[in-house]
């Protein structure tokens, strides 16, 4: 009998209810306390709708989830609570929510909001309830994609899925491991449980593949140390690159693990290696996506070649449109075959390389590159603390020039650009290189599209780093014709006409300056010449202003001087 063929699949994988499913601040929580607690919070769920699991302690994500499956809700679980977020949820479902939250603070207009508190301590009463079993077909969560590359999508599981994906993780677990089980293994992780890495390498790992998990999320790196000093061993850390990069650039003394889990973003070689030797354990990457699950994993220090797990095939097949191979995903608990948005290069229908995200390839004077691999090299140099890659929407040339954000406080742009001439193709090296405090990152440590863009228009923004262009003026214009027989000059109008066109040619500039830029000012002061070489010089204004000052010379007098502004400003 095939797990398609089961009806029921139980709550909870089969263990003892006396040893721990979960801890919390250094105490353990037994699988007979779980259970207890799902039995008493299922009853108080309403009888109709969806829960919206809003909890951030992952034990009481653990009981709302359970009780919500025994009720026979659905769990919906956004990227974060935020108003916006919950309002798109809401006017999306076909069926009433209610939220479930761990924070008494909380609002969640439209919603029924109960909270969840009271749940397993040093005097819980842990009962004697059951192991419940679930519909396998049932609607068990609705995960949200990042946004990483668009608007993010909410995604339905039903508990059949889930319990796959989590059954083929565990037999590759177990084997990097080298142990029958993940019996006694405690994570802890650095990722939000709403996020589906999180959700399937803590909780579900803890409750369907017989680990425990930490209720807590550390975030900072002396809190991630206390957190796995706090529950024994053996003990993996579930964390990302970003974070991953802040714990070993802290120098914080870290305690032993037995494994290490990443996701989210390829890691590099080098970043692993550091990890494995700081804190001792196996790092393992795991590859998929909210749409997939979990597909495969990597042992870094190792090779860069991916391994499906099970029996989950990939292959490639040509795009309907023209455009790209898509490559497509099938097998073991998948429902259906997913194509993944990445580019790969198949070894076989099991193992590949990752190249990076489909809709990641960029193209800059005919040379083609992802920014995954840019932010790789970036990422990379000793004293960049992070860094990202942006490309504008559009620059007038038609050429796509990149521009790099980077935290870096002991490194000099030219240090930064340097540094990448000995990593990338020429063409590739950006002409400019932006200091930031810190990027708007999620609690996976990813980067979404959206967020990237709204930010690199906000920093280029405030960038009064003057511009200067040269622009020759052919001696055979047309318009020199009609301006002036025998006396022939550039009209104003056009020497203006180039002055907005090096405006454009700076994202900095037109993010400043917006769509619809005004002419507030302009001084026409000596004529411009067949022939002549334009030197036009933009100066961003500070302070409240936020205009464009420009002069325009020819063979050093100045020919116009003048001023662009964002908006109409009063007279």
């Amino acid at each position: 009998m095939t797990t398609d063929d089961i009806r029921f699949l139980p709550l909870l994988a089969n263990r003892d209810l006396d040893a721990p499913l979960a801890w919390r601040a250094g105490e353990p929580v037994s699988t007979r306390q779980f259970l207890a607690d799902v039995a008493r919070f299922a009853p108080m769920l309403p009888a109709e709708g969806a829960a919206v699991n809003l909890c951030a302690d992952r034990y009481a994500f653990a009981v709302s989830l359970g009780a919500a499956l025994v009720r026979g809700h659905a769990s919906m679980l956004p990227p974060d609570a935020r108003p916006d977020t919950l309002s798109r949820l809401l006017e999306s479902s076909d069926s009433p929510l209610f939220a479930l939250t761990d924070d008494l603070k909380l609002q969640t207009p439209g919603m029924q909001r109960l909270p969840v508190e009271g749940l397993a301590g040093p005097a819980g009463d842990a009962g004697s309830a059951g192991v419940p079993d679930i519909h396998a077909a049932m609607h068990a969560a609705s995960l949200l994609t990042s946004g990483s590359t668009g608007v993010p999508q909410p995604h339905a599981k039903t508990w059949r899925t889930l319990v796959g994906d989590v059954a083929v993780a565990v037999k590759r677990l177990c084997r990097v491991l080298e142990r029958p089980t993940l019996e006694g293994l405690t994570l802890v992780a650095t990722v939000p449980v709403q996020h589906s890495y999180g959700l399937e390498s803590s909780v579900l790992l803890a409750m369907l593949g017989g680990a425990a998990f930490e209720s807590g999320r550390p975030f900072f790196p002396a809190d991630v140390a206390k957190t796995l000093a706090s529950v024994p061993r053996p003990r993996a850390l579930v964390t990302t690159p970003f974070h991953l990069k802040t714990l070993l650039l802290s120098g914080i003394e870290l305690p032993q693990v037995d494994l290490i889990l990443s996701a989210t973003a390829p890691l590099s070689p080098q970043l692993a290696l550091q990890a494995e030797q700081a804190m001792g354990g196996v790092l393992l990457e795991i590859y998929g996506s909210t749409e997939s699950g979990q597909v495969a994993t990597r042992r870094t220090t190792d090779n860069e070649i991916w391994e499906t797990f099970g029996e989950i095939r990939v292959h490639a097949e040509p795009s309907a449109d023209g455009g790209p191979e898509r490559f497509i995903f099938s097998g073991d608990f998948m429902p259906e075959p997913t194509p993944m948005a990445d580019v790969l290069e198949l070894l076989d229908d099991r193992r590949f390389r990752l190249f990076g995200r489909a809709n990641d390839l960029i193209h800059v004077a005919g040379r083609r590159s992802s920014l995954a691999h840019l932010n790789f090299h970036l990422n990379s140099i000793p004293g960049v603390d992070d860094g990202a890659f942006w490309l504008p929407d559009e620059v007038a040339d038609g050429v796509v020039r990149p521009v790099a954000f980077v935290v870096a406080p002991k490194l000099s742009a030219g240090e930064i650009i340097a540094a990448l001439r000995q990593r990338l193709e020429a063409v590739f090296v950006p002409r400019r290189v932006v200091q930031v405090k810190s990027f708007p990152r999620e609690g996976t440590g990813k980067l979404t599209v959206r967020a990237l863009r709204e930010f690199a228009l906000a920093q280029l923004a405030e960038d009064d780093t003057p511009v200067q262009m040269a622009h020759a003026v052919p001696a055979d214009h047309p318009v020199f014709a009609g301006h002036f027989p025998g006396q022939p000059l550039l009209p104003g109008a056009l020497v203006l006409a180039e002055v907005m066109e090096a405006i454009r040619r700076v994202p900095a500039l037109v993010a400043r300056l917006g769509d619809h830029p005004t002419l507030a000012a302009a001084k026409f002061l000596a004529p411009v010449r067949p022939g002549a070489v334009l030197s036009i010089e933009l100066n961003p204004e500070a302070g409240a202003a936020r205009g464009v000052r420009f002069d325009v010379r020819c063979d050093g007098v100045v020919a116009v001087t003048g001023r662009w502004t964002g908006v109409q400003e009063s007279a």
